[in-house]
């Protein structure tokens, strides 16, 4: 649940999601999203060559964009060209699960969760 009934004229939070080698993709919704009054939360490590490969760390930062989506009013999928991976799917129905609006950068269906073999959305 929001508390941004509890802060008036608080703006909405928006929590990006999507695969981070889009890393172009989430700078130029992060900046739109931001010049559109919204306060914008997501991913800060945007090059995938550094350690948070490693499988401890990226368990790590997997668990803290999870706290983001909770802070969230909603979420924005940065889908580039429908693509998005299991761990933003994985995202998408935790937002489902806490009752948070999802918007898409490019249009999905409505009962869209899971990503097919070629990580294009159904």
């Amino acid at each position: 649940m929001s508390d941004k009934a509890s802060v008036p004229n608080r703006p909405t939070v928006v929590c990006l999601c999507g695969s981070v080698r889009f890393a172009t993709s989430f700078r130029e919704q992060r900046e739109r999203l931001t010049l559109e009054g919204y306060i914008v939360v997501g991913p800060e490590i945007l090059d995938t060559g550094l350690s948070h490969s490693v499988e401890p760390v990226k368990v790590a930062l997997d668990q803290l964009h999870l706290r983001k989506i909770d802070l969230a009013d909603e979420i924005f999928v940065v889908n580039v060209d429908g693509y998005y991976g299991a761990s933003t799917s994985r995202e998408i129905a935790y937002a489902r699960r806490l009752g948070k609006p999802i918007r898409w950068l490019v249009p999905q269906s409505t009962d869209a969760l899971a990503p097919d073999d070629d990580g294009r959305a159904p």
